[in-house]
């Protein structure tokens, strides 16, 4: 007796299968949409037409070939109805941003959060500010595709348990639970939520909503309190057997080094950590970036220094993962120059002395919005996956 997948799974398949194509080749005629996924025509008419209605794809201008016969309709996605919510639980704050299915930021919320407050006080804080975008959503009459949510730690990624995060100074806090309930008290609605790390979801921000290809693997790195990095290979992240992959900030760059936040000496963090940076100025981060906007002798120095540690770390990673392009982001960046060049000319130099050319580096292209917004990615990478 022959054996046959689940039908409905197999059309959910099929139509992601779709939605994928036309999200990385805008454009594509029913007719190439077949072609190149070895449906039938009439399949992909009937799926496609399914995809206009739920509100994934639109039709563009009919395109005037020449040729004779039906001339094909471009397709794309369509911005206009389905959304994502994206939230970032970072160092000392709470971010979420509303986006279409076509990366157009529509609302965004930033909130600070106490100092050493308690899990489930910040979590709560984090869901009221997600709960008002649902509704901010759904009263003008938008659907809510996904959730996501990027944290500064080790994630469990079946659970989205919160392993260890040192910065915050949590453990086993279990994050996706806590804010599927507040949100379902708050909203009276469930909605699928996923929970990864900060530097994870940035990443698959950089790789959902870039306008054309991009290099594979990238690698993106989070600078900020914290340092992380995220690895998209293939369309999926690299995440490790517990979710700890992509915790560069936690590289020892010196056995004998200064002490980081995680109890070892000498890690990549304790050196160009944006605390570690004000640390070594005696002051705060506020007054880091101010002294480096006006050009302080003693501040530019530290940034220098911090900045060619960053140097070394990068040509590490990139002698390790081999990647096609890297990523720079987090609030780091907002130092400028004073830090990020020395870095540069680091890796270049590292480079040099083997010969070799070294990938691009970028820097985020959603700014300090590149977690907020890649967690809404996650949500809809999570939609997207075949299986």
């Amino acid at each position: 007796m022959a054996i046959t997948g689940d039908q409905r799974l197999l059309k959910r398949i099929n139509r992601m299968a779709l939605v994928r194509l036309v999200r990385s080749q805008p454009g594509l005629s029913r007719a190439e949409l077949s072609a190149s996924t070895g449906l039938t025509k009439s399949t992909v008419s009937l799926l496609v037409q399914e995809l206009i209605d739920d509100g994934w794809l639109r039709e563009d201008s009919v395109l005037v070939t020449g040729a004779i016969g039906r001339r094909p309709t471009p397709l794309r996605l369509d911005g206009r109805r389905l959304v994502l919510i994206g939230a970032e639980l970072g160092v000392g704050y709470v971010r979420v941003v509303s986006m279409s299915l076509d990366g157009e930021i529509l609302y965004r919320d930033d909130a600070d959060i106490l100092a050493g407050a308690a899990p489930e006080v910040v979590l709560k804080q984090l869901a009221e500010m997600m709960a008002e975008h649902i509704n901010k959503l759904v009263d003008g009459g938008r659907e809510i595709l996904g959730i996501g949510v990027g944290v500064s730690g080790a994630v469990q990624e079946g659970t989205g348990v919160l392993v260890v995060a040192p910065n915050l100074g949590w453990r086993n806090v279990p994050v996706k639970a806590i804010l599927e309930a507040s949100l379902q008290l708050r909203t009276k609605r469930e909605f699928p939520l996923f929970v990864q790390n900060d530097g994870d979801v940035a990443a698959l921000g950089e790789v959902e909503f870039a306008n054309g290809a991009v290099g594979d693997p990238l690698l993106f790195v989070g600078l900020g309190v914290g340092v992380g990095s995220g690895v998209v290979v293939g369309g999926r992240l690299l995440l490790g057997t517990r979710g700890f992959a992509g915790e560069v900030g936690h590289i020892q760059l010196q056995r004998n080094g200064p002490k980081c936040t995680c109890g070892r000496m000498g890690c990549a963090e304790a050196y160009f950590g944006l605390q570690a940076m004000a640390d070594i100025r005696r002051c705060s981060i506020s007054e880091l970036r101010q002294k480096a906007a006006a050009e302080d002798p003693q501040t530019l120095e530290v940034l220098a220094q911090a900045g060619r540690h960053l140097g070394v770390l990068l040509h590490n990673l990139w002698t390790t993962l081999d990647p096609a392009l890297i990523v720079l982001g987090g609030p780091s960046c907002r130092l400028g120059k004073a830090f990020l060049q020395p870095a540069r000319d680091m890796f270049e130099e590292l480079a040099q002395e083997a010969r070799l050319e070294i990938p691009p580096v970028n820097e985020a292209r959603f700014g300090e919005l590149s977690v907020a917004v890649g967690a809404a990615a996650l949500a809809l990478h999570e939609l997207l996956l075949p299986i």
